[in-house]
Formats: structure tokens, C-alpha cells, sequence
């Protein structure tokens, strides 16, 4: 069982920034990878960034070019760094871990964007 716990989400105008972390509760060296998603209110879960255990990034379309994801072993954390924020990325961010013993959720964070 991996529990992961998310952190950093909030109210910001459109063109501001947040840093979202995710604590996980083992070594994230040992997960094939993590990732973010976000979920609108009436819209599917969707993928918004992923690193691999290899350090290889892939990103939505849409925020490609404004959100890094990255990762400190030590601390057993990922980050989502958020710059250029816009209204269309309200949503509440889950964190995701994949492994081959299975795929954990955090329990998400609300991120608010005010035109």
C-alpha cells in the first residue's frame, strides 16, 4: 500500500503560478513512475504530466511549454510546477504512483483559476 499526499493547491489569478507536491510513503525510486491528472467539474480525468523511474517526462498537449513535472528521491516527492495559469486549468490535481503491485491515488487538491 502506497499512501500519497498532495499539497500546494489554491486560488490564483490567470497568468500566476503554484507548485503542487506529492508525498509519497515509500521510496519513489521504486515506482515504475508518477504522474498528475486533473478532473474538471462535468469532464473525465485527465493526464496532465508523467515521469518515468527513468526520469523521462511526457506532458498534455495543453500544458506542455507551462507545467514541469520533477521529482526529489530524498524527500520521496514529486512536484507539478504550474506557470501561465489559466482559467481553463481550474481543477482538483490527483497524484498518481504505478508499480507492478499496483496504482495509487492521493486524494487530490483544488486548484482555482480567476480570470
Amino acid at each position: 500500500q502506497v499512501q500519497l499526499v498532495e499539497s500546494g493547491g489554491g486560488l490564483v489569478q490567470a497568468g500566476g503560478s503554484l507548485r503542487l507536491s506529492c508525498a509519497a510513503s515509500t521510496s519513489i525510486s521504486r515506482l515504475n513512475s508518477m504522474g498528475w491528472y486533473r478532473q474538471a467539474p462535468g469532464k473525465q480525468r485527465e493526464l496532465v504530466a508523467l515521469i518515468s523511474g527513468g526520469g523521462i517526462t511526457r506532458y498534455a498537449d495543453s500544458v506542455k511549454g507551462r507545467f514541469t513535472i520533477s521529482r526529489d528521491n530524498a524527500k520521496n516527492t514529486v512536484y507539478l510546477q504550474m506557470n501561465s495559469l489559466q482559467p481553463e486549468d481550474t481543477a482538483v490535481y490527483y497524484c498518481n504512483a504505478y508499480s507492478g503491485s499496483g496504482t495509487w491515488w492521493g486524494q487530490g487538491t483544488q486548484v482555482t483559476v480567476s480570470s
